[in-house]
This record gives structure tokens, C-alpha cells and sequence, in this order.
């Protein structure tokens, strides 16, 4: 999964870590990094009801389960049809508002985390 870090002087950087592997801070060409959820969460729909929460909660984007953007309405409208209905983002991510629904709607795909905790 990708977590955003953002130093003291606003420089952004992206990191990738497993799921609930990634510290709070990390070293960018030798100024600390603080992890910034406010840009993690920025991607979700502007004006949802999901936008801006903290990492870590529900609801979440998925890339690694994400498709193509413009794959975004064909996935939105596999996974309504499956019964699991699921928004996505403009990117083809798709925003799980729970472990159980992301469960599902992995499944209704043929795919499985096993890495995962839910």
C-alpha cells in the first residue's frame, strides 16, 4: 500500500509498506518525514462522505486491487451486479467500507490477500 510522509518544509514523498507496516516518520535526504493522512486520503471522491478519514479506517482505498481508470465503471458495475456493491475512484481503486465488505468483494473477483488481516 502507498502512505504519504510530508516533511517540514512540504515536500511529499510517497512510500510502499504492507499494510499496517508503515512508521510514523521516516528519513528524506536527511530531514525527517511525518506521515500524513490528509494526503493518503486525499484521492476519495472530494465531497463523499469517506473523504478525508484517517488511514487505516473504514473506508480505505485498494490500489493493489485496483483497476485501470478506465476500467473504474466497468468494476463499479461488476461488483453492484455480484451484489457487492462498491464505490470506485477516478484512478480504479476501489473504496472498502468495511473488512467484510473488502472480503466480498475480493472474492466476487477470484482474488484472495493472503497477507492480509481481515
Amino acid at each position: 500500500m502507498i502512505y504519504c510522509y510530508r516533511t517540514r518544509d512540504g515536500q511529499l514523498v510517497e512510500r510502499s509498506f504492507r499494510i499496517g507496516t508503515a512508521p510514523k516518520s521516516i528519513r528524506v535526504d536527511g530531514k525527517t518525514a511525518r506521515r500524513s493522512l490528509a494526503d493518503e486520503t486525499k484521492d476519495l471522491r472530494v465531497g463523499s462522505e469517506h473523504e478525508n478519514r484517517p488511514s487505516g479506517t473504514w473506508p480505505m482505498t485498494c490500489v493493489a486491487s485496483g483497476v485501470n481508470a478506465e476500467q473504474a465503471p466497468e468494476l463499479r458495475n461488476f461488483l453492484k451486479s455480484a451484489g457487492v456493491p462498491t464505490e470506485v475512484t477516478s484512478d480504479g481503486d476501489p473504496i472498502y467500507t468495511s473488512a467484510r465488505h473488502r472480503r466480498k468483494a475480493l472474492k466476487a473477483r477470484g482474488m484472495v490477500d493472503k497477507a492480509s488481516f481481515c
